[in-house]
């Protein structure tokens, strides 16, 4: 079981590290059509628009976006495993 938790952490690393630079920089579906109806001219900046990981990169550089995916691989796996510490059934004290 450790052998696929420590894959999976692999492969995900490698995803985000690396893949990540060849996602495409133009808008999905859902913004596109929020373009081409023009409810995008009411939008408003989100509260974390300015962070440092806005736009999936850090600090807004493209450059970094592999970096930033990685950080953020980390982020879930540090915390996902947190949880599960701290939520884990106990076995009976023999």
């Amino acid at each position: 079981m450790k052998k696929f938790f420590l894959g999976f952490a692999v492969v995900s690393l490698l995803i985000a590290g690396v893949l990540s630079y060849f996602a495409s920089g133009d808008p999905d579906g859902l913004d596109k059509t929020v373009e081409d109806t023009g409810i995008a001219e009411h939008a408003q900046e989100h509260p974390f628009a300015g962070s440092t990981f806005a736009d999936y990169a850090l600090g807004g550089d493209d450059k970094f976006t592999g970096l930033a995916g990685v950080l953020g691989v980390l982020v879930v796996l540090a915390v996902s495993f947190g949880l599960f510490w701290l939520l884990r059934k106990k076995s009976a004290v023999r």
